[in-house]
């Protein structure tokens, strides 16, 4: 059995055995876009296996679709955030993320992250407090005797699910800024003399001058996370619960940290026994492309072909920059397929294809793929 699958296992086994043997009920605390695609590939294994698994889902949710037929059981609260407003907000965070945000220096690009990420961590918290504050929705899901609580780890509010609930907590999670969910929550050791901070552009083969700037950055994140935003955490969790509790010690109660991505794909660390390793859980075979597509990836020859796509959570952007990328794109040798909804830039090379949607996993699977 391919080694993706075998933490999957281990939350089947593990909800099997609160259920005395039988098969599990799973509460899902979710996040959007490609949070929600990853995790969505273990709710679709989990209920193929027989297990009843329940998404706790906004009335603002973007990409958590209960409208569709599904096995999949969807329990939706209600947002005092309206969808429209929700989405606007996340893809303005996303926009000051990809755009807005300096990268000369990694002290700016991180002080202007830090405030997305706070942004962020408010609204998460507004959606935590619509959920626990809710006395009948609270009562509606302790009577439902859920086993395991399967969350993301990047939004807090699952841990205190499962402490309400009495029941263990399994996470989800790529990686954290600075890794400091991993370290503090997860207990994984990560040695900054020869584990570079995430996104800091380091390697594993630090100069003495790299590992003081390594040290720093670690400094800084650990300040960022335990003494400003945790705070606020801190004591709304101590509310809830009617005793002094903190936001580390409930995640650190996590069962299985399950990270989505390849162990050889990160510099050596040491790895914990609780912390599994899932990258390519949402890959599938490919599937034969539309015609149209197809006739113009054969045509792109020796030369291959590129996939240009800012991914589900950017759906446009301004004339100028879209001109200047098609502009870049018409120079190169290969055929271009671009995933852009917006006006056709005037630059745009004849090399260059424009698509609403791409179906990217069959375009991977290409050997000409550049």
């Amino acid at each position: 059995m391919s080694m993706k699958w075998i933490s999957v296992l281990l939350l089947l086994h593990l909800s099997c055995y609160f259920s005395s043997g039988s098969c599990g009920k799973v509460l899902v605390w979710p996040t959007e876009y490609s949070h929600w695609i990853n995790i969505k590939t273990i709710l679709d294994e989990l209920v193929q296996r027989g297990h009843e698994v329940t998404v706790l889902t906004s009335s603002s949710s973007v990409l958590v679709d209960p409208s569709k037929p599904s096995p999949i059981k969807y329990e939706i609260y209600h947002a005092h955030l309206p969808k429209g407003d929700f989405e606007t907000f996340i893809r303005k965070i996303i926009k000051k993320w990809i755009y807005d945000i300096p990268i000369d220096t990694f002290w700016a690009y991180f002080s202007q992250l830090q405030e997305v990420f706070w942004e962020y961590s408010h609204c998460i918290e507004k959606l935590c407090k619509d959920v626990v504050l809710n006395k009948k929705l609270m009562t509606k899901l302790k009577e439902s005797k859920f086993d395991v609580i399967l969350a993301d780890a990047i939004g807090p509010c699952g841990e205190l699910l499962a402490e309400l609930f009495k029941v263990p907590l399994v996470y989800s999670l790529r990686f954290s800024p600075g890794y400091t969910f991993e370290k503090y929550r997860g207990g994984l050791p990560l040695p900054p003399s020869y584990v570079p901070v995430i996104m800091s552009e380091l390697s594993d083969q630090m100069t003495f001058m790299e590992r003081v700037k390594n040290m720093l950055y670690v400094l800084y994140f650990d300040f960022w996370f335990q003494t400003l935003d945790e705070k606020r955490w801190d004591q709304f969790y101590s509310e809830v619960l009617g005793r002094p509790t903190t936001f580390s010690e409930l995640m650190r109660k996590a069962e299985i940290w399950l990270i989505r991505t390849y162990w050889d794909f990160d510099f050596p660390h040491p790895v914990l026994p609780h912390f599994k390793f899932v990258g390519g859980l949402h890959c599938k075979p490919a599937k034969p492309l539309p015609r149209e597509m197809e006739e113009f990836v054969q045509s792109s020859g020796e030369n291959g072909i590129v996939v240009f796509t800012l991914g589900s959570m950017v759906s446009n952007i301004s004339e100028e920059r879209a001109n200047m990328i098609a502009s870049a794109l018409a120079q190169i040798p290969q055929k271009v397929l671009w995933r852009y909804e917006g006006k056709k830039p005037d630059t745009l090379g004849p090399n260059t294809r424009l698509y609403n949607w791409i179906p990217q996993n069959d375009l991977l699977a290409i050997k000409r793929m550049r």
